[in-house]
């Protein structure tokens, strides 16, 4: 079916409709174009949300990463990530797939549609002048055919009346011939008229209008499939990257499926793991022996307190008292931490400067081999200029093999160490035979009881901070009278006492104990009349001293 044969007296229906569809492909336009809007949009909220989860450079996330389910995170992350390319991709082939192409698409119809129809008006003022004209001469001729019917009827009365002249009637006569003349000659124009606007009346309606309206209708139907292939390839965008997001998403599922909570599990072990030993059985202690203690776990600052007049219930437990001052690392030896996480550091420290070696010696060999090659041809390049390099990498490599020799030195220090803690540990439950079961307290189960969040608080690294008053121990510092001697201690680890209230203490040093551990993992020395402070108890060995036939313990 045609439009032209079906819809030859529908020109303005057609061009309303044809108006209408160009504007559809321009609302088809713009509705791709807001979706590609929302999938740059969304790739950037995509991108974003990834960006904001990924692991902070020198930060406590970047050491989380050891653990399988965090490395699946990140993975998962950086398979978001290229998700979110995929809808960047889709925004940039709507965009030059789709929405230019309509674009054009429409500009082109739009002076198509616009030529179509001039010349269809063109043609159809060109039939209604032809129908005037045919008008005008049909007109003509009926008036002409009027003025000869009253012109003869004139004459045929001027020749019927006897009272008028002859000269009258030749010219009555002469009259009506001239109108009948007149009336053919009008006569034949309208035929004229007549034949020609019906030869092209039928051209116009045969021939120019369906020529017309054929081309408007193949107009509208590239127009139709245009946007067909326009909506096909709206899918065929999204199907293209679909391999792709597919190849994302079974990389999120291998990464949540490398999640082994057994390996985490163990490496919590390795990343908290002390190297201490758990503390012996507490000893049963017999207050029905009548008995005089110098110093006991609740007795002590009662006795201060009776000299005084205070209250017998004045002490309070000390819990963690110390507020970390310094956010330091810790000294290069990492003295400051357990002796496992210390050797762990340590290794590591080994491992990297033994890694740098390596780089160096690589670079050297490589420029070895350059200046061999400028040797062997002097015009490629002058040997000399490679000397200082290598200078510089020898003195490198130098400086890092007494870094490690520094380190190894440490490392054999505390890998040496580690088994004395076996044995020590069974000095001091021998002891508990020697001292009438006095109990020893000086384990780290207790450091880790006195911590709130449950961590090794020997460690005192810069990401605990325990905020707790202080006040307890300035107002034991604060009383004039001297603490009392109990034993002696030896120092096991070096402590850095940076906190108000504690002392630095040396390996092998030999101190006066004045306080007893009260529970909290800390026990009060003296090294002279005027220095005097707290000590990790697990950091010493306590020697106790009986006194008038009583015995003190920690």
């Amino acid at each position: 079916m045609s439009w032209g044969t079906e819809l030859w007296d529908q020109f303005d229906n057609l061009e309303k409709h044809t108006h209408w569809g160009i504007e559809f492909v321009e609302r088809y336009t713009k509705f791709v174009k807001e979706r590609s809007e929302i999938e740059v949009n969304y790739a950037k909220q995509i991108r974003n949300l990834s960006k904001k989860y990924q692991p902070k450079k020198n930060s406590k996330e970047e050491e989380e990463n050891k653990y399988s389910s965090c490395r699946a995170f990140l993975t998962t992350l950086n398979e978001l990530n290229d998700y979110a390319g995929q809808h960047e991709v889709i925004a940039e082939n709507l965009t030059s797939q789709i929405i230019s192409e309509l674009t054009r698409f429409v500009q082109d119809l739009k002076a198509e549609r616009k030529s179509h129809f001039h010349d269809g008006r063109k043609a159809q003022q060109h039939i209604e002048n032809s129908w005037k004209q045919l008008e005008m001469s049909k007109r003509r001729f009926e008036r002409d055919c009027k003025e000869a019917d009253r012109a003869q009827q004139y004459f045929e009365k001027m020749d019927a009346d006897i009272n008028v002249t002859k000269a009258d009637v030749e010219k009555a006569r002469q009259q009506a011939q001239l109108r009948h003349q007149m009336a053919e000659d009008s006569k034949n124009e309208y035929t004229s008229c007549l034949q020609k606007f019906n030869q092209e009346q039928n051209e116009h309606y045969y021939t120019l209008i369906p020529h017309i309206f054929q081309k408007i209708q193949d107009m509208e139907e590239r127009r139709i499939e245009k946007v067909g292939e326009s909506m096909k390839m709206f899918a065929e965008i999204d199907r293209q990257v679909l391999p792709i997001v597919g190849k994302c998403l079974d990389g999120m599922t291998k990464s949540a499926e490398s999640v082994e909570p057994k390996l985490d599990s163990n490496q919590v072990i390795e990343s908290y793991k002390s190297g201490f030993e758990p503390p012996g059985d507490v000893e049963f202690e017999d207050y029905s022996q009548p008995m005089k203690r110098t110093a006991s776990e609740n007795s002590l600052s009662n006795s201060r307190g009776e000299g005084k007049d205070k209250p017998s219930g004045k002490s309070k437990p000390k819990l963690w008292p110390f507020i970390k001052k310094n956010k330091g690392s810790g000294p290069e030896d990492c003295s400051h931490l357990p002796p496992e996480q210390r050797r762990k550091k340590l290794q590591a420290k080994v491992d990297d400067l033994n890694k740098e070696i390596q780089k160096e010696v690589d670079q050297r060999e490589a420029l070895t081999k350059m200046k061999d090659v400028y040797l062997k041809n002097p015009q490629m390049g002058d040997p000399n200029s490679v000397d200082p390099r290598l200078s510089e990498i020898s003195h490198n490599i130098e400086r890092l093999k007494l870094e490690v020799q520094k380190f190894d030195a440490w490392l054999a220090e505390v890998e040496g160490r580690l088994p004395l803690r076996n044995d020590q540990s069974k000095r001091q439950s021998g002891l508990y035979d020697t001292q009438n079961n006095a109990p020893v307290n000086n384990n780290c189960a207790q450091d880790r009881e006195s911590s709130p969040d449950g961590s090794y608080t020997e460690e005192q690294n810069s990401e605990t901070q325990i905020k707790a008053p202080s006040t307890e121990f300035d107002d034991e510092f604060d009383e004039e009278d001297p603490l009392p001697i109990i034993g002696t201690c030896k120092v096991l680890y070096p402590f850095e006492g940076q906190n108000e209230g504690t002392m630095s203490v040396a390996e092998g040093e030999m101190l006066y104990v004045i306080e007893e551990d009260k529970g909290d993992g800390w026990t009060r020395v003296r090294r002279s009349e005027e220095e005097e402070g707290y000590v990790p108890t697990s950091y010493v060995e306590v020697f106790l001293e009986i006194t008038k036939g009583a015995m003190t313990y920690i």
